[in-house]
């Protein structure tokens, strides 16, 4: 049986802590969910509370014989949480992003045990879209990649106001670049890292945020050239990436989870729900730690990600 730990509550966490009841009830095998959180005194949401076994309110009260421990918290927290438990589990799942810009010189500070996982999220990479760009595209003649992600920040979080989100505060991890890091970490599991990144982060709509509300890049790699374009302030979403290749433009849509050929007219409809791949990271991280398959997403990649988003290119 497994023994695991959530540090942080948040939606994030409630929903891997579903979608892991969820799976181990589906294998027919039992697994102990902990918790660690700072908000002492307030009820628990009842579409978890049932599957909760403990509870604690500081890291440094967990008990040291966890299989996992899963790092859900506030971005900023993240590395020095994964500090204080370091000793505590034998594998880590950390939410992404890895860090914070500001705390980005930090990553240098943590010790990786040897033997122990350490696995940094990335769930759109096991979307049926960018799956399907990974197994049928990327080997085609490509000669740029554009990528889109565009929405409306008021329109997130429903019922919060979004000038107290941590999205709208710099001081607190957010900004476009790095709330919008999928973007980096798909294109460079699609395609690698780019030679060299020029890139625009800047604030320029009227969203009553201290944080950065565009982000714009330019990338070359050796044989393509990318253009990737984040912004909070999109009234309709738009989630895609646009592909040329010597005989077609690819269409992907991560919306309507679909890739068009618009030169055969050919249209695959890939449908899913946000829980499908968020299900799919989970079972694949398990795999990881039982030795079945690679660390797709280690802390020195997401590192690198994270570079990639001030348009630095190692």
């Amino acid at each position: 049986m497994y023994k695991v730990c959530f540090i942080g509550v948040g939606s994030i966490g409630k929903r891997h802590i579903q979608n892991l009841d969820k799976i181990f009830r589906e294998k027919g095998e039992k697994i102990q969910i902990d918790v660690c959180r700072s908000g002492k005194g307030k009820l628990l949401d009842k579409n978890i509370e049932n599957v909760i076994t403990d509870i604690y309110y500081s890291p440094e009260d967990l008990p040291g014989d966890y299989d996992v421990i899963f790092i859900t918290n506030p971005t900023e927290h993240h590395l020095e949480t994964l500090q204080q438990v370091n000793d505590k589990a034998k594998n880590f799942f950390v939410e992404k992003p890895l860090t914070s810009i500001r705390q980005l010189q930090k990553v240098y500070d943590i010790q990786e045990t040897k033997g122990k996982v350490y696995y940094v999220a990335c769930p759109l990479r096991y979307t049926k879209v960018i799956q399907y760009v990974k197994e049928n595209i990327i080997k085609d003649n490509i000669y740029c990649v554009r990528c889109i992600y565009s929405s409306y920040l008021p329109e997130w979080r429903p019922g919060q106001d979004y000038k107290k989100t941590y999205s709208a505060h710099k001081d607190m991890g957010g900004g476009v670049a790095i709330d919008l890091i999928h973007e980096w970490d798909y294109i460079r599991y699609l395609f690698g890292s780019p030679k060299k990144v020029e890139k625009v982060i800047d604030k320029v709509s009227n969203l009553e945020i201290d944080s950065e509300d565009i982000a714009a890049y330019i990338g070359k790699f050796d044989d393509k050239v990318l253009e990737l374009h984040l912004d909070y302030f999109g009234r309709v979403p738009i989630r895609e990436m646009q592909i040329y290749t010597d005989e077609e433009t690819i269409i992907c849509d991560l919306i309507k989870s679909q890739i068009c050929y618009l030169n055969s007219k050919e249209v695959l409809d890939l449908p899913e729900e946000r829980n499908d791949f968020q299900e799919a990271e989970l079972k694949k991280f398990f795999d990881i730690i039982e030795g079945k398959c690679e660390n797709t997403n280690t802390l020195k990649d997401a590192y690198e990600t994270l570079l990639l988003t001030q348009g630095v290119a190692e």
